[in-house]
């Protein structure tokens, strides 16, 4: 992703942050649009040995080695399963005592940080109020809200909002049409998820199907059945399955001041309950339409 394009205003902000010396040792970045790029590229200002204009080059043995998340100074936290362990934010909490290997600083950067356990987050919480000279902290959220407010409180909290004319320009270039490009720029959380749908055919055509599906529930079509069953044949794998629950969300989500797609939505969310209780995709759908 480039930041200067997509998160044009923040990367202004930060620019400046970085030629001031102004970094602080804790942020709370919420929202998937460019947030981890945001930190990896904090991260490279921090052991940039060729700077260009004061910002990081991106091309130098360090810059690189962070980028490909092999850099001995900067860690990378992610969930094991659906939860940051306390064990592991611990650990992480050992490391910042210890001396950097191969420069002044260290930088630590903890993604979907809001499913730290609540022992970890109150551990962590710890070295964030005593801060230690250049230790960097990167808390990435989908969603701040999720955060312990004791975190939030002690953290400069940014946020990333999506870019989608960014979005609908790059998915142009990449031969979608204009329709297409639009419908992925607003579905899709970020760059990575809208390129990979946009260079699966196969998805590509699920979704032109459960627009037209969506279409049909709204019309109260009396061949709906019909229409569960050449979807259950098109969707087969529980990857594709789990597109078109997201996708008819979507749809559905667009038209939420009509009470009849409200409506539709609750039943989506109950069928789609089913599905992950291992209730096959087809029985759920049938279950949706004929609710």
């Amino acid at each position: 992703m480039k930041l200067a394009e997509s998160q044009s205003k923040l990367f202004e902000e930060f620019s400046q942050i970085i030629r001031e010396n102004r970094l602080s040792h804790a942020y709370l970045f919420s929202g998937d649009f460019g947030s981890l790029d945001m930190a990896i590229w904090l991260a490279q200002s921090r052991f940039c040995v060729t700077p260009e204009n004061g910002l990081p080059c991106g091309h130098c043995r360090p810059c690189r080695l962070i980028a490909q998340g092999d850099f001995s100074d900067v860690k990378i936290v992610e969930p094991q399963g659906q939860i940051i362990k306390t064990d592991t934010i611990r650990q992480l909490t050992r490391e910042f005592s210890q001396s950097s290997f191969e420069g002044q600083a260290q930088v630590f950067i903890i993604r979907d940080a809001d499913k730290m356990h609540v022992n970890a987050a109150n551990s962590l919480l710890k070295f964030i109020e005593e801060p230690q000279s250049q230790i960097y902290i990167f808390l990435l959220t989908a969603d701040d809200s999720r955060m312990l407010p004791t975190i939030k409180s002690r953290t400069q909290l940014f946020y990333f909002p999506k870019n989608r004319a960014y979005l609908e320009e790059l998915l142009q270039k990449e031969g979608l049409l204009l329709t297409q490009a639009k419908v992925l720029a607003d579905f899709a959380k970020d760059d990575v998820q809208a390129l990979d749908l946009a260079k699966d055919n196969k998805v590509l055509d699920l979704i032109n199907t459960v627009e037209r599906f969506t279409q049909s529930l709204l019309s109260n079509q009396d061949l709906l059945y019909l229409d569960v069953a050449k979807l259950a044949v098109q969707c087969s794998e529980k990857s594709e399955q789990e597109i078109v629950w997201a996708f008819l969300t979507y749809q559905l989500g667009k038209d939420i001041q009509n009470p009849q797609a409200r409506r539709w939505l609750d039943l989506v969310y109950e069928a789609r309950k089913m599905w992950l209780a291992n209730v096959s995709f087809q029985n759920a759908m049938e279950y949706m339409v004929l609710s």
